[in-house]
């Protein structure tokens, strides 16, 4: 029996809205001990995601001319202009199977998870796919006595 997304994901997903300063976003992800931000619309559909990556590093440092404020997070940078709009997603009922690919794959360390209706209803990490992981590896332990 194939282990669905949903019995691992984590369901109290902390979302944000684009025009969040990217400081704001920084001590989010610091107060709850997160990576990632889901960035919803008005409508609470996902739009993008941002990581504690993007906010390391951002993909316009290397195309800068004075790259001085780089670490310097202030608010006049919107989440909108280091998220990541082409958000790879899973849904609730694809297996773990096709979570670890994705990650792999993507090089990513989180996936948010849509329902069937595509609303954001969790997160999947790769620390979510560990915990899948020592779960069954007990489980083993118990079969094998």
């Amino acid at each position: 029996m194939a282990i669905k997304v949903s019995n691992y994901m984590s369901r109290q997903v902390i979302t944000i809205t684009q025009d969040m300063g990217i400081r704001e976003a920084f001590f989010l992800m610091k107060t709850h001990a997160i990576r990632h931000l889901p960035i919803v619309d008005e409508k609470k559909q996902l739009i993008g995601i941002i990581s504690d990556r993007e906010l390391r590093r951002p993909n316009w440092v290397d195309e800068a001319h004075d790259i001085s404020h780089v670490y310097y997070l202030d608010n006049s940078m919107h989440v909108n202009d280091v998220m990541i709009k082409n958000v790879h997603v899973l849904h609730t009922y694809d297996t773990l199977n096709k979570a670890v690919n994705l990650l792999l794959d993507k090089g990513i360390g989180a996936a948010p998870v849509l329902d069937k209706t595509e609303t954001l209803v969790g997160m999947l990490s790769a620390i979510d796919l560990l915990r899948a992981l020592q779960e069954m590896i007990r489980e083993q332990k118990k079969i094998k006595g």
